[in-house]
């Protein structure tokens, strides 16, 4: 009888034990295949990020006369104005530093003018500037980079926030290398994507442990883009949880086992 009445006091501490140890589960990136193994899993192709409003672009402009090309660079027209060399030091210092696209979609580029850019890659941006070229210089080369490509991580990161990233190729692995990778309370097969497309917030949901993410047509970041880790369970349900409850069933299992002692001894 005795030995029951211990046995009660102790199973109560041997089940929390057991249940706080669990496991974390899919806690690998790419651990599972979603698809049959016959099936190649491919690179997804970049494409090139589209412009939209709001993008600041560095266009640069050489050919053949240099002195011909100056009119179509905004750093070189600044310092023409001005023979003083502290004003042109001021000029260059206040000169614009690129190429705003507007809400309409437009750059104002001198000499050509409003020009529409909004959905483009860059290529076809530069190609279309070459060929509006033609009419005033000789064989124009255009070369174009973006200035502010943002990309946005929250949820269960290490380091949330919006980065800059120097280059627009930019995976989802990337981006969360840059806030320092997911946290042990992450859910790490539901992440969720936003998006902007056409004209609204679109979500998709992305799965780090399936090794098909690499084909996904969202692995590779747009402008803009947003990255939310979410909760795993574990978190979801300790957020909802009196803080002190954890510290009732440590108190509790210590009482049970001191309990328990003195019966042992008291026999």
């Amino acid at each position: 009888m005795m030995k029951n009445i211990r046995f009660l006091y102790i199973l109560p501490v041997l089940l929390l034990a057991l249940f706080s140890c669990k496991p974390k589960e899919n806690m690998v990136y790419m651990e599972h295949q979603r698809q049959s193994a016959e099936q190649q899993i491919q690179q997804a192709v970049y494409t090139g990020s589209r412009l939209q409003e709001g993008d600041l672009l560095d266009i640069k402009v050489t050919a053949f006369d240099d002195y011909a090309v100056r009119p179509f660079n905004l750093h070189s027209m600044n310092l023409s104005t001005s023979a003083n060399p502290i004003a042109t030091q001021q000029t260059a210092q206040t000169a614009p530093q690129g190429y705003l696209v507007d809400t309409d979609g437009n750059i104002s580029f001198p000499v050509i003018g409003r020009i529409f850019v909004k959905g483009m890659t860059k290529e076809q941006l530069k190609q279309d500037l070459e060929a509006r070229l033609l009419q005033y210089l000789t064989d124009p080369m255009v070369s174009i980079r973006q200035l502010n490509f943002n990309v946005t991580v929250i949820g269960e990161v290490r380091k949330p926030g919006q980065y800059s990233s120097p280059t627009e190729k930019i995976t989802v692995f990337q981006a969360l290398g840059l806030a320092g990778d997911m946290t042990e309370y992450a859910n790490r097969t539901e992440v969720m994507l936003i998006r902007s497309e056409n004209g609204s917030e679109q979500t998709h949901a992305l799965d780090f442990t399936d090794k098909n993410i690499v084909s996904s047509p969202y692995y590779y970041l747009r402008q803009n883009d947003v990255l939310y880790v979410q909760p795993d369970d574990i978190r979801k349900k300790s957020a909802n949880v009196d803080p002190n409850r954890n510290l009732l069933f440590q108190i509790g299992g210590v009482a049970l086992g001191v309990a328990s002692l003195l019966i042992t001894l008291l026999r």
